[in-house]
């Protein structure tokens, strides 16, 4: 007998020693709550192996020294009272020692207060969008694994399915809150070696932190059906030391300098009939083949075909408008903030020439800024020169969202420049952007969600003085989770949404907020 409880205890101080090296056990982690979730993992894994031992080795252990050629009689007796009590409060006892873990492991998962950081992370079919509130911040990361390995053209890379073209950079030993929501179906965040996975839903915001321990590439993917690509959405993070990030985010409000001074020196180009193919080809297939399929071709009754199609060959400004501002209520989304001007000029000459399209079509930059301005546009031929108005509109809209773009042609808007709409039409466009912007956390309805985001029906800011609201929807609120907004809207339509959450939901204060006071309070 004594061997067998020395067999059992080699087993039970194997395993611990083992489970680290195994490749099919769950990863430690680097940061706190990832190392208590393995720790738990590990117990609760101990005490079901122990469990599962006692209970066969008494069953295996009965059927050899009790079976019927040993000449062994079973009892005769009905209901034990001692037995009864032993099944019962024997597991009760159990279940209360892996309960205790496991609960103090969840209410610290769940604790998101006094991050140091927080980014609002948004899921859409198939990509992520990051934003780092209050630091003006924000980008999509989408897959950068070559086509040619997804066809099996190529060998897969180290890193396949599992690398994209900006990784969410986060600093070590900072706690780190995220807010997740979604633009269209369920996607699911979860990085392992972080212990992070959470749902992000369309029109709801869930809340995860991590506090990372050590420098490093760490990489995780959507884990929900999100649709047809889904496993083709990578998360990577790249974990910075404290003194690295700092250094990070000072080159990326340098990056967005450059790239507004690029994309205004782009207005000027004119880029030939190749030029913009070849371009436009390498866009289309790093944005839209996966839906549009790489020939065009689409999928019947889910993504439609671009050959031939009726968006393709009628007016330009057709094609421009679904690509800037997406269709509501289908899977195209808006393009205007995930690329550039010159990379939307060039995925429209693309397309409405490839496959046999071949319709002759040269859109430039300069198309796309005057038509974002709401100026009629017509194609130009590839030798035709950017037209000079055609900047200057372009000016007053990259004015309006980038102030370093304005900068950087050297024309700024003036606030009696700007126009003065009226009710209705205030009204209108604050209903969309509220919509598209802050009902996310707000609400469609503005009663936001109790204990994380306030209420808008009544609220001491959408009721108080006009000033108060156009200071908090420019420029946020440290420590939570309103963000700035003087740089992801125009002055138009931060005065429109002003004016559509004072008059909303029973608010009816009769205040209508201009793009000029808008443009006044920020001087």
């Amino acid at each position: 007998m004594k061997q067998w409880w020395y067999c059992l205890l080699v087993v039970l101080l194997a395993l611990p020693l083992g489970a680290a090296e195994m490749p099919l056990n769950m990863t430690q982690g680097v940061t706190d709550i990832s190392g208590k979730v393995y720790d738990l993992h590990m117990t609760i894994l101990y005490i079901c192996c122990a469990i599962g031992l006692v209970v066969f080795g008494i069953m295996i252990y009965s059927m050899i020294y009790h079976r019927k050629s040993k000449g062994a009689v079973a009892a005769n007796f009905h209901e034990s009272t001692k037995v009864e009590i032993a099944w019962t409060v024997i597991p009760f006892i159990i279940l209360i020692a892996m309960a205790i873990p496991a609960t103090k492991t969840l209410i610290a998962m769940e604790d998101p207060s006094n991050a140091d950081l927080t980014i609002k992370i948004t899921g859409s079919q198939w990509k992520w969008h990051y934003s780092y509130f209050d630091k003006d911040i924000e980008f999509y990361s989408t897959l950068s694994t070559p086509r040619e390995q997804i066809d099996g053209d190529q060998t897969k890379g180290e890193n396949y399915l599992l690398e994209v073209d900006k990784p969410l950079v986060l600093p070590i030993n900072r706690k780190v809150r995220f807010l997740m929501t979604s633009d269209d179906v369920i996607h699911s965040w979860w990085v392992p070696a972080f212990a992070v996975k959470k749902d992000a839903n369309p029109g709801f915001i869930n809340e995860a932190w991590t506090r990372i321990d050590k420098p490093g590439i760490y990489r995780g993917q959507c884990a929900e059906l999100c649709g047809k690509d889904h496993g083709f959405m990578p998360i990577v993070v790249n974990a910075l030391s404290e003194a690295d990030f700092d250094n990070w985010l000072i080159e990326q409000k340098q990056l967005v300098k450059t790239e507004a001074a690029e994309a205004a020196a782009s207005m000027s180009q004119t880029l030939s009939l190749v030029d913009l193919n070849q371009q436009g080809e390498q866009v289309y297939l790093a944005r839209c083949a996966a839906c549009h399929q790489p020939n065009g071709a689409g999928l019947p009754g889910v993504f439609p075909s671009l050959i031939g199609s009726p968006i393709i060959k009628g007016p330009v400004e057709e094609h421009l408008n679904i690509v800037i501002n997406g269709k509501p209520g289908t899977a195209m989304q808006a393009f205007a903030k995930q690329i550039s001007a010159q990379e939307i000029a060039a995925v429209i000459t693309y397309e409405r020439n490839a496959w046999g399209n071949d319709s002759g079509d040269v859109v430039q930059a300069a198309d796309v800024g005057n038509f974002s301005n709401n100026s009629a546009i017509s194609p130009k031929p590839a030798t035709e020169a950017a037209d000079t108005a055609a900047i200057n509109n372009v000016a007053e809209t990259l004015t309006e969202t980038t102030p370093q773009a304005a900068e950087a042609i050297g024309k700024i808007v003036t606030p009696e420049e700007l126009p003065t709409l009226t009710m209705e039409q205030l009204m209108a466009e604050g209903e969309q952007v509220y919509a598209a912007t802050c009902a996310a956390c707000h609400q469609p309805t503005g009663t936001g969600i109790p204990g994380a985001f306030p209420s808008l029906i009544a609220s001491p800011v959408v009721t108080g003085p006009i000033s108060g609201h156009i200071d908090i929807v420019m420029h946020g609120k440290p420590g939570t989770a309103m963000q700035a907004f003087s740089r992801q809207l125009s002055p138009q339509q931060m005065a429109a949404v002003i004016t559509y959450e004072r008059n909303a939901w029973g608010n009816n204060s009769g205040d209508a907020v201009q793009p000029a006071d808008v443009a006044s309070h920020g001087q």
